[in-house]
């Protein structure tokens, strides 16, 4: 008997949590719907959203100078939920990965980047992904889910204010100066969860970001990249890993619905209305694949506009490979990467390589993998045959760059 009562008021506080409207699923707007359901006015929504998001406060019963009558009416009806931690890993060089339970079997990652004069949160959008990229640890997870708004900023709230108190900030630091949505996932596949996600960053009253400090990466989803550019432009990054079609099918599986015309067309609207006169192209550098001297040149004549695509101000990431035995793929070696890059840095063309962090703790780029119950059954769906690379097109010698020719 003792056990079946046990039971029922487990079942009856999982029912009654359920019932709860979880207040990080909401922007400003949203939460001023909320609250005028409660028939409060509009500026108690704006207390209560900088109480959850520039304070880190879940208890109503902390936030004095909301009215008594609210704070009764919120602890019956809402909640501020976050993610369950399932576990924390620190890098020799001081990157931290948390893992979070999304429940049913699902976690994700996120990646907290320090750097000296700046501190990055690399958040994930999706638990697992059906992009496939073949470089991508996520990718060969598959995909079980979208996050819901509230589930991709409970990784901001969490990080932020967790490293405020660790790091023993005063009060107006910040712990998290950029947030990237280069996590698990492809964001623009998740839309409609990213966009209130993003305006709780960049509001005021949340987290007071520079739409030039947040970054949403793609492999290309060139409607939503069209959508974003109007409902929401901060700074984009795409996963761009190839200087033609035939490459990048293989790599980037979503090429063969958005091909590169389309897609540096779209990143040319893009343009149009971010918030930094470039876009960021990242390119993962792969021995034997895509890190050839006439591939670098090829990239040249896709940015610039002489491959007859649209010409694109950009700037060129290069990012080391961190392999992982499922791809069949290995990382170029430096002297390649520099020379490749000495060839985009010829033309013009503002180019770094990316200094890799984390890979002690499987935390760099393309490694961040959770635990994904995948709907997809992409182990059985996908194969993953050698990477064909076809003979690079010779060149004439006028088509050629040498040196800072870039004409």
């Amino acid at each position: 008997m003792a056990e079946l009562q046990s039971s029922n008021s487990t079942a009856a506080q999982a029912l009654s949590e359920a019932a709860r409207v979880n207040l990080l699923d909401f922007d400003l707007e949203g939460l001023t719907a909320f609250c005028e359901q409660l028939g409060e006015k509009r500026f108690r929504a704006t207390q209560l959203f900088r109480w959850i998001h520039q304070k880190g406060a879940a208890d109503f019963g902390q936030m004095s100078d909301l009215a008594r009558s609210l704070r009764d009416k919120l602890a019956t009806r809402a909640e501020v939920r976050g993610l369950k931690i399932t576990s924390e890993q620190a890098s020799a060089d001081g990157t931290i990965k948390w893992l979070f339970d999304v429940g049913n079997g699902d976690a994700v990652e996120a990646v907290f980047i320090p750097e000296a004069d700046r501190g990055t949160l690399c958040v994930s959008s999706q638990a697992g992904c059906a992009v496939g990229c073949r470089f991508c640890s996520t990718g060969h997870q598959g995909f079980s889910r979208n996050l819901s708004t509230g589930e991709i900023l409970a990784q901001l709230w969490f990080a932020e204010h967790h490293l405020r108190e660790r790091l023993k900030l005063q009060p107006g630091e910040r712990a998290i100066d950029n947030v990237v949505m280069m996590g698990m996932g492809e964001p623009l596949q998740n839309y409609g969860a990213l966009v209130p996600a993003l305006r709780v960053m960049l509001d005021d009253h949340g987290y007071g970001l520079s739409r030039r400090r947040v970054t949403v990466s793609t492999s290309g989803v060139v409607p939503m990249m069209d959508r974003l550019r109007v409902d929401c432009p901060v700074a984009l990054a795409v996963s761009l890993h190839a200087p033609e079609d035939g490459l990048r099918d293989q790599l980037v599986p979503l090429n063969r619905k958005y091909p590169l015309a389309e897609l540096m067309a779209a990143c040319g609207r893009y343009l149009e209305a971010a918030p930094r006169d470039f876009i960021t192209f990242e390119y993962c550098m792969l021995d034997g694949a895509n890190d050839s001297p006439e591939q670098a040149r090829q990239l040249v004549r896709l940015v610039t506009g002489r491959a007859g695509t649209p010409a694109v101000p950009c700037k060129l990431n290069l990012i080391p490979f961190n392999p992982f035995p499922a791809s069949g793929l290995l990382r170029s070696p430096k002297e390649r990467v520099d020379a490749f890059a000495k060839v985009l840095m010829d033309a013009g063309i503002v180019t770094t390589v990316r200094r890799t962090r984390g890979d002690d703790i499987a935390a760099a780029c393309g490694q961040l993998a959770g635990e994904v119950q995948d709907r997809t059954r992409v182990t059985q769906r996908l194969t993953r045959p050698a990477i064909r690379i076809a003979p690079a097109p010779v060149q004439q010698e006028g088509d050629r760059l040498h040196g800072r020719r870039a004409g």
